[in-house]
């Protein structure tokens, strides 16, 4: 037995030694490993094949999270904090609410001084501001300030660096260490780092920025912004280059990529291993190294070869053929062809790792890219080859649907940006994620009006629903009641016969007081006199009285009958999101003018529906009040006219398509003031054609672009005037003369 422990201990102690000799090593480094901080990334294997993949990357440089690599954990943590002092700013905490309080959310802009250079970019930013629904020239109004001082171009090797911000902003009483202060920033850092280094103390400011790494983003509170060119259109502009026609979503080149090449210095790594999946036939990934003024100096083997190729394909076509496009960082996270690539409905796969996504807060993106991983680029082909074709028509879609509802223009990207602060600061009115991502987007669905789905006219058939089964009538009267043979009180016996009508409300815009509750028709529905202030822009205000989704909206002079009034009704449950009714015009083109015209001739299209008998959703009248700014408003209303083309510009700018025309009886004409003489109402009617036209060129410059959309399409009952019983007919009324 003793025998037997002597043999045991023996072994052990050997083992132990053995251990200790040979593994010892091995035991420290694990030890060492142990007192790491967990920095939450997986380490890369070591290669077996390193030697081959010299010109993609080493093994060293995948253990980091790229771009920052040649900086440690700690020197990264202190960059940040001298960047951001207030890096733990969220709105609870660097935003004074109380400031929105008593006037809502007022933006104020910096008056400019003219000794301050501002870019190109900045002032279409600040036009957008203070062009919109919420600015106020006065600063005891403001629930949020922008400075006068361009801050876009934070490179201070740009022409555009403006020096001394920190002694310009303290001189402001109204900084207040940047507290309910908005900053725009487009670049920041230079060579050779491109750090995010502004190269001034933002305070408790709300920072917008592109090419945002996510490391000092401050969730909630800053805003990532796209990276734009100084050609982005202020206004408008141009639309998405997907078609109706786009089928199959598969264009000739599968992944396509055309762009600089870095030799040295952040971003170079991604970018130089771009060349390893270029096939020629459907992967198509070109760059080029001949830019910059020493770019000679540096070249290395593949720079004439990649210089060669790169020649061979035009951009533009490339974009325009391409299904995936490949958006890699450049010298900073962001980059111009993220844009490109959404308006041309290619399918942006972003290798840029670190990067927050533009508008992240409020944009779901995995319905309209494919965020990559710049260390696992030899994988993007087969990945975006595995992609199904519905799910890329469906992306295409989408990325159609972004552009033109949050960045075609600098205005749509800061209203995106107020839009995203406002819901933040009035949280309990703020919209839900579905409406920023579904048409027409969140700047089209004001949370003033409401929150919920079914209370808007764009999701019922998303949502199997429909909107309410009665409708309020909306009569405008401009001319006193001294007859009981006079139009509107034949229209209002007329609609109020209609089975679907619920109410009659009469905006009285007439100088003499209207008639007594006794002198009206007796109705089998409610009569309500409502009193206006004699603007034509009150025939749309968000009255409280209209207590249905649809709004028949009609003038004194209109004549209608009852079936007219029923069938216009039903295939308006069908399109609520239209302007459903009966006279229509149409717009066009004047080349020898070199603006737009309209008309009022029957033709075989038109463009615009009148509202002076026309059925809508009432939320356009939220819309025309709470969307379109003062100015437009006041135009109207000094011309007395125009109020209804201006309505159709705006259905088809949310809508993006045209109103729908239904039969009529009589054709309608615009009724010129009893009082005139025929010569008179001539001349009358004259100018008034005369200011319609001038109106469309005003709206059509301040939208941007003309948002019409021309259709050939009418509307009848079925079996209408077919050679049939008129017993077997529905609206057999509509046939009689």
């Amino acid at each position: 037995m003793q025998t037997r422990k002597k043999y045991i201990f023996i072994t052990f102690f050997a083992s132990w030694l053995l251990l200790f000799f040979f593994g010892g090593d091995q035991i420290r480094r694990l030890a060492f490993l142990s007192r790491r901080k967990a920095e939450g990334l997986k380490n890369w294997p070591h290669w077996t094949d390193r030697s081959l993949l010299k010109s993609f990357a080493d093994p060293e440089e995948l253990q980091s999270n790229g771009g920052h690599h040649k900086q440690s954990l700690k020197a990264r943590r202190e960059s940040r904090m001298n960047i951001y002092k207030n890096s733990r700013c969220r709105m609870e905490t660097c935003f004074d609410f109380s400031r929105c309080e008593k006037y809502g959310f007022k933006v104020f802009v910096y008056p400019l001084e003219r000794e301050d250079p501002v870019s190109e970019s900045y002032l279409k930013i600040i036009t957008s501001v203070e062009e919109s629904r919420y600015y106020t020239s006065n600063p005891e109004e403001a629930c949020l300030f922008i400075l006068n001082i361009d801050t876009l171009d934070r490179d201070h090797l740009s022409i555009q660096y403006v020096h001394n911000i920190n002694d310009k902003i303290q001189g402001f009483p109204l900084w207040n260490d940047g507290r309910n202060h908005l900053i725009f920033n487009l670049y920041s850092g230079t060579w050779p780092n491109y750090t995010e280094d502004l190269g001034f103390d933002i305070g408790q400011a709300i920072l917008a920025k592109a090419s945002f790494y996510v490391e000092n983003f401050r969730p909630s509170f800053d805003i990532s912004i796209p990276l734009f060119s100084k050609e982005h259109p202020q206004k408008g502009g141009e639309r998405g280059w997907l078609y109706q026609n786009s089928v199959p979503p598969k264009k000739k080149y599968m992944l396509a990529f055309k762009g600089k090449r870095y030799l040295t210095g952040i971003g170079s790594d991604t970018r130089n291993a771009l060349h390893h999946i270029h096939n020629g036939k459907d992967i198509i990934s070109l760059t080029t190294c001949k830019h910059g003024k020493d770019w000679e100096k540096h070249k290395d083997m593949r720079c004439d070869k990649d210089n060669l190729a790169y020649e061979k394909f035009d951009y533009q076509e490339l974009l325009h053929n391409s299904t995936f496009c490949i958006i890699p960082r450049g010298r900073r996270l962001g980059s111009f062809r993220f844009l490109e690539a959404l308006q041309a409905a290619c399918v942006p796969v972003l290798l840029s790792n670190g990067w927050e996504l533009p508008f992240s807060e409020v944009i779901d993106w995995s319905k309209s890219a494919i965020v990559g991983d710049e260390r696992l680029l030899l994988q993007i082909p087969s990945t975006v080859r595995c992609i199904h074709s519905d799910k890329i028509l469906a992306f295409q879609q989408q990325t159609q649907f972004l552009w033109e509802a949050y960045f075609s223009s600098v205005e749509k990207i800061v209203q995106t940006t107020l839009e995203i602060i406002k819901d933040r600061i009035f949280h309990r009115e703020s919209r839900p994620k579905f409406l920023w991502n579904t048409l027409p987007g969140g700047l089209l669905a004001l949370p003033e009006y409401s929150t919920h789905l079914s209370d808007f006219p764009f999701y019922h058939l998303q949502h199997g629903s429909s909107p309410s089964s009665k409708f309020t009538a909306f009569i405008r009267a401009v001319s006193p009641v001294v007859s009981l043979s006079q139009p509107i009180l034949k229209l209002i016996q007329a609609v109020s016969r209609s089975q679907h009508c619920a109410q009659i409300l009469i905006l009285w815009s007439c100088e003499k007081p209207p008639p007594p509750s006794g002198k009206w028709p007796q109705t089998a529905v409610p009569l309500t006199v409502i009193h206006g202030r004699r603007k034509v822009s009150d025939r749309f205000f968000p009255y409280s009285a209209i207590g249905t989704d649809a709004v028949l909206s009609l003038d004194e002079h209109t004549s209608l009958s009852t079936s007219e009034v029923d069938f216009a009704f039903v295939v308006w449950r069908s399109f609520p999101d239209r302007i459903v009714g009966f006279p229509m015009r149409n717009h066009f083109w004047d080349s020898s003018q070199n603006q737009w015209g309209y008309t009022s001739k029957w033709t075989n299209q038109f463009s615009m529906v009148l509202t002076a008998a026309a059925f809508y959703h009432r939320y356009y009248h939220s819309l025309f009040t709470d969307h379109l700014p003062a100015r437009l408003r006041s135009l109207v209303d000094q011309l007395s006219n125009c109020e209804d083309i201006l309505m159709n510009f705006l259905v088809s700018a949310a809508t993006r398509l045209p109103p729908i025309k239904v039969t009529q009886k009589k054709q309608h004409k615009e009724a010129a003031p009893q009082q005139l003489s025929k010569s008179a109402a001539v001349s009358s009617g004259n100018l008034r054609f005369s200011q319609r036209q001038d109106c469309i060129n005003q709206f059509a410059a301040w939208f941007g672009y003309m948002p019409l959309v021309h259709s050939q399409l009418r509307l009848d009952p079925v079996l209408f005037k077919d050679q049939v019983s008129v017993l077997r007919k529905k609206y057999r009324h509509l046939e009689k003369p």
